[in-house]
């Protein structure tokens, strides 16, 4: 699953550190989630789409995409 937040965090001219520190985890975290290497909660993907303005579909599902793929 390919993510947007790299995308959006750039839109909101943010750095890796800047959003690590508005939502409460390490810059790295935010880094893995960008190269999709790692799969974050539900509470951390909700704090992530409220920070960047946008909403959990359009930062992390393509719109067609299914659990299949």
């Amino acid at each position: 699953m390919m993510n947007r937040v790299r995308e959006y965090r750039k839109l909101n001219k943010l750095s890796q550190f800047e959003l690590a520190e508005a939502i409460g985890v390490a810059r790295q975290t935010i880094n893995l989630i960008e190269n999709d290497k790692y799969n974050p909660s539900l509470k951390l993907c909700i704090l992530l789409a409220e920070t960047l303005g946008t909403d959990l579909n359009t930062l992390f599902w393509k719109v067609g995409e299914t659990d299949e793929e």
